[in-house]
């Protein structure tokens, strides 16, 4: 077994595998570039060694600067993680020419399954069922056009190398195609190093299901059931869960057989991933396969009970398989919720800034429930604008689904963040939505139950009834402090507080009672409703949690004027809490409105201007592209919202704008 490993990575990933590596007493070397000096993965490792300046091309994706700090620090092999030198198949030859192990597929199976239109072209060999498409590397907007309209709209372009959403687009026209075709080319450079691109029917209605799969260098291989990722947007996935509600055994059964065959047709001998398209009919049809550790591999982890990472890590020392296909069992249900720097409620561009606020929910087993926490950060932490925007993967396990996803939300609602946007308002009204509780998933799920764009619901029924009554005990623990830092507490004998209360919440008023008796409060609506409440919430915490009406409830709180705000089960809503009197003051108070800046175009989130597509005095049309602006190597097209005539532009190509920063103005 190894000595001593280095990651070829950063972030949550190589903490995931710096924590395996130690317990399995190997030593680790982290990489590092200038903006992750200061990173977890850096603190956690036995050694570090600096690689380059910020930008991924001069440092992470530089193989000889990982093999010099392998020669440098002893290491005797490489784990690559995911993403940046994972899946290129010159890696494992430059380090196994230098003598080093590679943690992952011999690079002859990287080369005839890492790069999609070579998979494609062997799973076709190997009889497997494949999306309609043209395996070829297109060369032009107008060969890819020529494509398209053989194949029929719509049509998905994508990067022949790398993954995780990076040039990807969808066209339903011509015109789509050759604007996503230099848009899917652009980002693939960036990304990957690598510009080809390829088209494919894009499957209506469909479902993502992957099977993992595992070999090992004595010719053995086995799946370990499948995950279904069908929640994404940008091509990029948001939830996984696993098993997937859609499959029965048989066809599960079906798509793990085909994924060995395929495997064992290329001589796999690692962790890898065959993903398919499939239809609410459980059809199917190979997508491509992902030959590294794929992100959302601890779902899998939670039902079978094994180590991903150890067994990439021992079969990559010689030692076979520990067990055969029928020893694999499932067990129970896993969700896991990717929780990302990026806002939302403006169609999930991407933040970053400094970790304010960093307080992850507690892991551990909790009554039948196990919540598990993949993350690369710390409190105090930056999120740069060169790297994914992931923060952190939140894990839960039950015995079914339903617990599993209920769960899930409990940790969200538990999950505080400051500083930047994220999306875990976005994931906690996911895990209440009726139709992902029900299964009936797509790829289009997000496009087609948030049409507008994400905005956090108000809350309604028992949540309001829920969230009322945590505004009041808080209300009635801040009344305890005030009162106590004043010194009235002293003889609180002779002090009678007023008991009724009025909860005004997302514009509504509630009119309660609240008592204390013992170390619980009685809360009573005035329908007669009533509800025990207890928590040893203490003011200044950013999450409220706490039991209400015997149910474990957590919230997120956040201080306000006179009152805060909390979140609750995708919900979220101001709550002040008032006597009778000032609530009947407070309605007469007007509103103000915010000031409007529809002449305006402003930077969307924090990034790189790549593009300025229109010109001082141009007429554009709605719909019309004005710039171009790329984050996180995700490029962002800012399109005209109406008819206008543009008077001034702000920014010039190369500008590095913070969020809202003026682009252009119109007359």
């Amino acid at each position: 077994m190894f000595e001593k490993i280095l990651i070829a990575n950063r972030g949550e990933i190589a903490c995931r595998i710096i924590k395996t590596a130690r317990r399995m007493g190997i030593k680790t070397v982290a990489v590092y570039s200038d903006a992750d000096r200061d990173a977890l993965h850096v603190a956690m490792a036995d050694e570090a060694v600096h690689i380059g300046p910020a930008p991924a091309a001069q440092s992470y994706l530089l193989a000889e600067k990982i093999i010099e700090a392998c020669k440098q620090t002893g290491a005797q092999a490489v784990h690559p993680g995911y993403g940046f030198l994972s899946e290129r198949e010159s890696f494992p030859r430059a380090l196994e020419a230098a003598g080093i192990v590679f943690i992952g597929p011999n690079p002859a199976a990287i080369a005839a399954m890492g790069d999609k239109i070579e998979s494609k072209k062997a799973a076709s060999a190997a009889t497997v069922s494949t999306v309609p498409g043209f395996l070829g590397v297109i060369e032009s907007p107008e060969h890819a056009v020529t494509i398209a309209d053989e194949i029929g709209y719509p049509v998905m372009i994508k990067a022949s190398a790398g993954g995780g959403g990076k040039g990807m687009r969808i066209a339903h026209s011509s015109g789509e195609v050759a604007e996503g075709f230099a848009r899917a080319k652009s980002e693939a450079a960036s990304s990957f190093g690598d510009d080809r691109v390829f088209v494919e029917k894009f499957i209506t209605d469909p479902r993502h299901i992957e099977i993992q799969v595992i070999g090992d260098k004595h010719g053995n291989v086995i799946y370990l059931g499948e995950r279904e990722c069908s929640i994404q947007r940008r091509n990029q996935k948001v939830i996984e869960e696993a098993p997937s509600p859609l499959l029965d055994e048989a066809t599960r059964r079906k798509m793990g057989e085909q994924a060995v065959a395929l495997a064992k047709a290329v001589n796999y001998d690692s962790a890898g991933t065959v993903e398919f398209v499939a239809g609410q009919d459980k059809s199917f049809y190979f997508l491509e396969m992902n030959t590294r550790l794929q992100v959302e591999h601890p779902v899998t982890e939670m039902i079978t009970g094994l180590d991903l990472v150890e067994l990439m890590i021992r079969v990559a020392a010689g030692e076979a398989l520990p067990l055969k296909q029928d020893e694999v069992k499932l067990n129970g249900w896993a969700v896991e919720s990717r929780v990302y720097a990026e806002d939302p409620t403006r169609n999930f561009l991407p933040s970053i800034g400094r970790l304010t606020t960093y307080r992850p929910p507690a892991e551990g087993q909790f009554g039948t429930a196990t919540v598990r926490n993949d993350t690369g950060v710390e409190e105090g932490g930056e999120i740069a604008i060169h790297y994914d925007p992931m923060i952190a993967k939140l894990v839960t396990w039950a015995p079914t689904r339903a617990e599993a996803i209920e769960s899930q939300g409990e940790a969200l609602d538990a999950f505080a963040i400051d500083g930047i946007r994220h999306n875990i308002p976005f994931l906690s009204a996911l895990m209440a939505h009726p139709r992902w509780r029900s299964g009936e998933l797509s790829t289009g799920f997000i496009a087609e139950e948030f049409p507008e764009g994400f905005v956090a619901p108000e809350p309604k029924g028992d949540i309001a009834r829920r969230m009322a009554a945590a505004a009041a005990a808080i209300d009635h623990k801040m009344n305890q402090r005030k009162r106590g830092i004043s010194g009235q507490m002293r003889d609180p004998a002779l002090l009678h507080f007023e008991r009724d209360r009025v909860v005004v919440l997302a514009g509504e008023s509630h009119a309660v009672t609240v008592e204390a008796v013992g170390g619980t409060l009685i809360v009573k609506a005035e329908d007669g409703e009533s509800w025990t409440v207890s928590s040893d919430w203490r003011p200044g915490e950013p999450v409220w949690q706490g039991e209400i009406a015997g149910t474990r409830v957590a919230m997120q709180v956040r201080p306000l004027l006179n009152g805060v705000a909390l979140q609750h089960a995708g919900a979220a809503a101001q709550a002040r809490v008032y006597t009778q009197r000032e609530a009947a003051l407070a309605a007469l108070m007007p509103i103000k409105e915010d000031a409007g800046s529809g002449k305006q175009v402003l930077c969307p989130m924090p990034g790189l201007v790549k593009a300025i597509l229109v010109k001082e005095g141009q007429e554009v049309k709605n719909g019309e592209p004005l710039a171009i602006v790329e984050a996180m190597k995700m490029e962002n097209v800012l399109r005209a919202e109406r008819d206008a005539t543009v008077a001034k532009i702000a920014a010039k190509e190369g500008d590095s704008l913070a969020v809202d920063a003026v682009i252009l103005e119109f007359a």
